[in-house]
């Protein structure tokens, strides 16, 4: 498939809606009792937001010619893993945030201890839906394999781990390297999921092509991070949907904060750049992966 930016937008949007109508399936319903719990973990995943990961789940099958209900559950797995860290991160005891997605955080929303228990549900969900969606795969091989990936880079070795290393660096002096090494952790494992988990989801996807886009969501996932904090300066909160400047105020350690803002904007291209390399080896079919990685450094929420 041949793509250009109206066709793009509009694969975006179609991803979004499919993503949405598929994650108000998978979570309990609002009325079902323990309604409280249900309502915050509703309120949390069907926030409006990017669905980026989604998005970047269900782009890499139309990559690969893949049926797109194969990858539904994924797509709605790895948002819900998002929403419930997000939920986490929001909390009194790590970033004591107030705003999320333009809208109060779960825990003002409703309380602390509900924000707490709807995370907790939120991420067994995830793992409830890579175990039993019917549509994924028939490969049992596969799917654990799936089930391996998003453990693995949703835990202490990928996001939480990530998150455990940004709040010990707050008020500390970080280098280059071990930022990015925080960010590979707390952003781009789950963003390597996405990848990996549609990779996951066809039969015939050689050992060169899927290390081709593994190094791809590699790249990405440190350049979305990348133009985050860059937004966390030049943003506003408005725009944003969160406390602009909030990272600043926490002397939280960012790119901008590390090597400066205009070097900052350069890595955020040079990542953007090896991405689109790493995807020599394909066609146009690829086309989709190439603007979803321009989108990421490219974007002011």
């Amino acid at each position: 498939m041949k793509i250009d930016a109206p066709l793009f937008e509009s694969l975006v949007g179609q991803y979004q809606q499919r993503v949405d109508a598929a994650l108000d399936r998978w979570l309990p319903p609002a009325d079902v009792n323990p309604m409280r719990l249900h309502q915050a973990m509703r309120y949390a995943v069907l926030a409006p937001g990017k669905r980026v990961r989604p998005v970047l789940v269900y782009a890499t099958a139309t990559a690969l010619g893949i049926d797109l209900d194969r990858v539904d559950g994924a797509a709605c797995a790895v948002e819900i893993i998002h929403a419930y860290s997000l939920i986490h991160d929001d909390l009194p005891a790590m970033d004591d945030d107030d705003l999320r997605r333009g809208r109060p955080t779960c825990h003002r929303e409703f309380d602390e201890a509900t924000a707490i228990l709807a995370g907790d549900a939120l991420q067994a969900l995830a793992f409830y839906i890579i175990s039993h969606d019917p549509e994924m795969t028939t490969d049992a091989s596969a799917r654990l394999q799936m089930i391996e990936n998003l453990s693995l880079f949703s835990g202490s070795r990928g996001m939480a781990g990530g998150q455990a290393i940004d709040l010990a660096a707050v008020g500390k002096s970080l280098n280059i390297a071990e930022l990015e090494t925080m960010h590979i952790h707390k952003t781009g494992a789950l963003i390597r999921t996405c990848v990996q988990l549609a990779a996951l989801s066809t039969d015939n996807l050689g050992k060169t092509q899927f290390q081709a886009l593994d190094s791809y969501a590699k790249c990405i996932g440190l350049s979305f991070q990348v133009q985050d904090d860059i937004l966390d300066v030049t943003g506003d909160t408005s725009t944003l949907g969160k406390t602009q400047g909030a990272d600043s105020a926490r002397d939280k350690p960012t790119f901008p904060s590390v090597i400066g803002l205009e070097a900052s904007q350069e890595k955020a291209l040079e990542l953007h750049h090896n991405a689109l390399q790493t995807l020599s080896i394909f066609g146009e079919e690829a086309d989709i992966l190439r603007y979803i990685s321009a989108w990421f450094v490219e974007r002011r929420n």
